[in-house]
């Protein structure tokens, strides 16, 4: 902390530097130091940080800070302290929220195609989707648009934008092969189910991945960084995970695929 002040009402600058010797006088030597302005019982001190507001230096100074005046009653606000607790309640809020999603999603597709393992298949290939998309904006935002940072709702929006909208592709094909799976075995069936439902899902992919992207043209960081993350991982699941990927793992699976239900048995 660079230095510190009082808000006092009868100092010319309405605030009085507080020094080792206590709040300092204005005015000529023998002038009484003001009185700190006193409001419902509070007194509002401004620190100087001497770090930028914006630094990790500075929020390790607030956390310090808090720590030192815990229980004393004081509340340690401003610009660092805010960003320090729009940090905090990011985290907070993907550690819980990401969880939640991703439990109740799986709960739907078990009651839809009646299954564990397929249910369990979508919702990692769908994370591993995600995981893919922000890796490779932080690559883009730091090495090629040299954004100055990353506002923390960024990764949460993400994710909820892009497992609502990669979840919805799964059902699309899932759905789709299983009722051909019952007619035609579970490899018939996806291929099937893939030729039948890959027009629908492409066109979507396309569509949903040029509205994101045009949010990129407007001047503000946060929309600029969910743009790019929704429609890159809107086009990677597109093209490549709901194509490709997904597909390939039923086959490998094969009717297993749909254990416990009894779908596929007998196939070879």
């Amino acid at each position: 902390v660079d230095s510190v002040s009082v808000v006092a009402a009868d100092s010319p600058s309405g605030t009085a530097l507080v020094t080792k010797d206590g709040l300092q006088a204005f005015g000529p030597p023998g002038t009484p130091a003001p009185e700190p302005t006193v409001s419902r019982g509070e007194v509002l001190f401004q620190a100087t940080l001497s770090d930028a507001a914006d630094s990790e230096a500075a929020e390790q100074v607030v956390r310090t800070t808090r720590g030192e005046l815990s229980g004393s009653g004081a509340i340690v606000g401003g610009v660092t302290a805010t960003a320090v607790d729009t940090n905090d309640a990011s985290i907070h809020d993907r550690t819980l929220i990401i969880p939640v999603v991703l439990l109740v999603i799986l709960l739907i597709l078990m009651l839809l195609l009646r299954s564990i393992v397929a249910p369990l298949i979508l919702i990692a290939t769908t994370v591993l989707s995600f995981g893919t998309a922000l890796g490779v904006a932080a690559l883009m935002f730091n090495h090629v648009f040299n954004f100055p940072g990353v506002d923390p709702a960024v990764p949460l929006y993400g994710f909820v934008f892009l497992v609502a909208l990669g979840i919805d592709y799964n059902i699309f094909l899932m759905t789709r092969v299983r009722e051909e799976s019952v007619a035609h075995g579970t490899r018939e069936g996806i291929s099937r189910g893939l030729a039948i439902t890959g027009g629908v899902i492409t066109s979507a992919g396309l569509v949903l991945a040029a509205t994101f992207a045009a949010l990129a043209v407007i001047p503000i960081l946060f929309l600029a960084q969910i743009a790019f993350i929704v429609a890159f991982g809107v086009l990677l699941d597109t093209f490549i995970v709901r194509s490709l990927l997904v597909p390939a793992l039923a086959t490998d699976i094969g009717r297993k695929i749909w254990w416990p239900s009894k779908l596929g048995k007998g196939e070879m």
